[in-house]
């Protein structure tokens, strides 16, 4: 993506609260269950809570029992950038907005079909537009 956002850390964290940034900007994780978008169930679009990218749909959000926000795809490819996370001693591979590189959460290959993805996405990096009517 040519036209990434780019902001200091000083920008950042006038934007977020401090617990988005502890998790957007610094790589950190919600609590499991706690997250405001675990159970929630809406139709919209959930979105970057660093730029307003859009990332997953409603529609393909499902519950896996994982503690947090569950999805089997990303609005599109383009949307998220994927990186190896070899942090805490684990082998996993990280889920990034692909407009401005906030940390969203994990993707793992325990999801359900057609993708078999299980996007497991923190509550405090997204925000959710509603689905007008």
């Amino acid at each position: 993506m040519s036209d990434k956002i780019k902001k200091t850390d000083a920008e950042w964290q006038a934007q977020l609260t401090p617990e988005q940034y502890a998790v957007a900007r610094q790589k950190g994780t919600e609590r499991a269950f706690t997250g405001k978008y675990y159970y929630h169930k809406e139709d919209g679009i959930y979105r970057c809570v660093c730029c307003g990218a859009g990332l997953f749909r409603s529609d393909t959000k499902y519950e896996s029992g994982s503690g947090w926000p569950s999805f089997w795809e990303p609005v599109s490819p383009d949307s998220v950038t994927l990186h190896r996370d070899t942090s805490h001693g684990m082998i996993r591979t990280e889920v990034l907005c692909s407009a401005c590189d906030a940390h969203l959460g994990h993707v793992f290959e325990d999801g359900p079909q057609p993708t078999g993805q299980r996007y497991c996405i923190n509550s405090l990096s997204l925000d959710f537009e509603k689905k007008k009517t």
